[in-house]
């Protein structure tokens, strides 16, 4: 039962976090509840098919097909994180100014909630698949474990989701104005970090260079599989044992999303 609520625990915090986190850098926008609410069934559901057609992916590609799926899956969420980085660069301070009409502030349609949307399906998808995965294998290695599972289960998915609710709150504490430069440094950091995770799979499915295949080794300091080390891999992209080429994109995303976000900016200072 505890290694079963650790685990899911564990899924549960790192999807938790990049709701919440995606939830405050919204704040204001209309709709977006019902967007985000959208992406987080849309990834429960997509974990439980995957899970029922776990043994067909991953018979793809030559056995490869899980590590092309979750690579596939964080680069969607790359994508949209950038977008939505960039969207909040450059509309930032109509959110700060009228935050209460946000809705007619930027009703032009450049609103970014099918990207929070996707986002969150992305999160949720991936790591609602890796602990029904889990649960599954337990299920199957231990038939009569099964109310001892769903206990453990549970209260790990209560912890987690409490904890997710717990960042969302404070950092719905901190002012307007600066509200939507912290969350968007976190989305920054959240985005460079899932490219990094994207290039990791892509390296076991043997399709990525490595670029050197431990760079360094921080794991006796903070092993990546605890608690602290899991919180670190879904808020900044931590990675005990990192290969060269997931720093290098890991920097390169840092350095575009920033890059393009301090242009939008300026054009909206300018206009």
């Amino acid at each position: 039962m505890l290694s079963t609520a650790l685990i899911v625990f564990r899924e549960v915090l790192e999807a938790s976090l990049i709701v919440s986190i995606v939830l405050a850098a919204s704040k204001g926008v209309a709709g977006r509840g019902w967007w985000v609410a959208g992406g987080l069934v849309c990834g429960i559901v997509g974990a439980g098919l995957l899970a029922i057609f776990a043994d067909a992916l991953s018979n793809l590609a030559s056995g490869l097909g899980q590590e092309l799926f979750n690579a596939a899956v964080m680069f969607v969420a790359v994508v949209m994180l950038a977008w939505h980085s960039i969207w909040m660069s450059s509309h930032s301070r109509e959110m700060a100014r009228q935050i209460s009409a946000v809705g007619k502030a930027v009703a032009t349609g450049s609103k970014p909630l099918i990207g929070l949307s996707v986002v969150v399906g992305a999160a949720v998808l991936r790591e609602g698949a890796e602990a029904v995965l889990f649960l599954y294998g337990v299920l199957v290695s231990s038939p009569g474990e099964t109310l001892q599972m769903l206990v453990g289960g549970l209260i790990g998915l209560v912890g987690g989701v409490s904890l997710g609710f717990g960042m969302y709150a404070g950092l719905l504490q901190i002012p307007i104005k600066k509200l939507f430069a912290v969350t968007n440094a976190l989305i920054v950091l959240l985005a460079a970090g899932m490219a990094s995770q994207c290039v990791g799979f892509l390296i076991s499915a043997g399709v990525a260079p490595t670029w050197g295949d431990v760079v360094w080794d921080s794991s006796w300091l903070l092993d990546e599989t605890s608690i602290a080390g899991k919180m670190l891999h879904a808020l900044v992209g931590y990675t005990a044992r990192p290969a060269g080429s997931q720093i290098v994109v890991y920097l390169l995303t840092f350095g575009v999303i920033v890059g393009l976000s301090k242009i939008a900016s300026t054009r909206q200072h300018t206009s």
